[in-house]
Parts: C-alpha cells; structure tokens; sequence
C-alpha cells in the first residue's frame, strides 16, 4: 500500500427534478404533493399582499396553497422578489422548498428519493492503493454518505463501513461536500 492516497475526479451530487412534499391531501389522504413548475398566487387587499405557493397531490391533483407571506405591507416586500412571484420564477420556488423554515411554518418535509443523482467516476477496484474522492453537491440533497458511497462503489453498506476512512459521520445525514479515503480489501 501507497504511502500517498491515488485521487481520482470529485464525485458531483446533481438535483434531478424538485422533491415530492410529505403533506397530507384534504381530499384523497395521499401523503405526497409536488410543486410542479411552481407557480405562486398573489392576492391583494388595499396595501396588504397573500402570497401562496401552489401545490398539487400526485394522485388526485387537488390544488393546496402554502403560504409565503400573509397579510403583508407591499412595500415590505423587495421588488425583485414580488416580480419572481408574479411571473412564477422558479427560483424562488426552489429556495423555498429548501428553506427549512417554510417546511416547518406550511406542516410538510421533502422526500428527496429519485430526486437526485450521483456523477461518479468508476473507481477501479484494482487500482493504487489507497484511493481519496472528494464528494461535491452542487445542490443541497441530504444524503447520508454511506448509502451514497455505496451507490458510487458498487459495494454494500456494511463493506463501505469497513473500508472507508471519512472526515464526518457516514451514517449521519449530510447536503454539503466531504473527503473519503477508500482501503483497500482484506
């Protein structure tokens, strides 16, 4: 075994579509809704600005509204941010769903699964010992770095577990980048 660790091309996490909502349908029960393309509903009353984000369940495709900002002076709000709700900008759709805050106040929590995927180069197995990868999000996906790992490698949990040396927790959920040195096989 090498003294110095091969390196081989970061790993790059990539959101692939927007995450489903966990939030209970009125109509049907269904525990999943999507935001879609996102589109914002905004209501006037005097000076005072509702602002929804619109949601739709997955398997009745009932319309629900979350609430972005209630009873609100317009002037209060930034006027870039007021033009992205008028002209649906998916921008702040995303920075909404991903703001814990807004998840907490609107009663929901994303499920992240088939929402990402993971650009890896193929790490051979028969290589140089022992081999670092650099794992990189370019979004924000919690992902625990064992199953992520896994996936990258080809190899099951347990085998991750016993050859893999990393800077954080691998069964402790993460969404920002980190370092694992792979060993080599008994």
């Amino acid at each position: 075994m090498s003294s110095q660790p091969h390196t081989v091309p970061p790993w790059v996490v990539r959101r692939t579509r927007p995450p489903l909502l966990s939030l209970r349908c009125v109509d049907c029960g269904s525990q999943s809704a999507t935001a879609g393309e996102g589109r914002f509903r905004v209501n006037a009353n005097g000076r005072l600005l509702d602002v929804w984000l619109l949601v739709g369940c997955v398997s009745c495709d009932r319309t629900s509204k979350l609430t972005v900002h209630e009873r609100v002076p317009v002037r209060s709000l930034d006027p870039a941010e007021l033009h992205g709700y008028l002209v649906n900008d998916p921008r702040p759709v995303a920075a909404l769903l991903l703001d814990p805050l807004f998840a907490r106040r609107n009663r929901f929590t994303l499920d992240w699964t088939g929402a990402w995927r993971l650009e890896a180069t193929p790490v051979r197995l028969d290589q140089a010992w022992p081999v670092q990868v650099a794992v990189v999000f370019a979004d924000p996906v919690p992902v625990r770095p064992d199953r992520l790992i896994a996936r990258g490698l080809g190899l099951s949990r347990n085998e991750v577990s016993r050859r893999i040396k990393c800077e954080v927790p691998p069964r402790r959920t993460r969404n920002t980048g980190f370092t694992f040195t792979l060993l080599p096989g008994d």
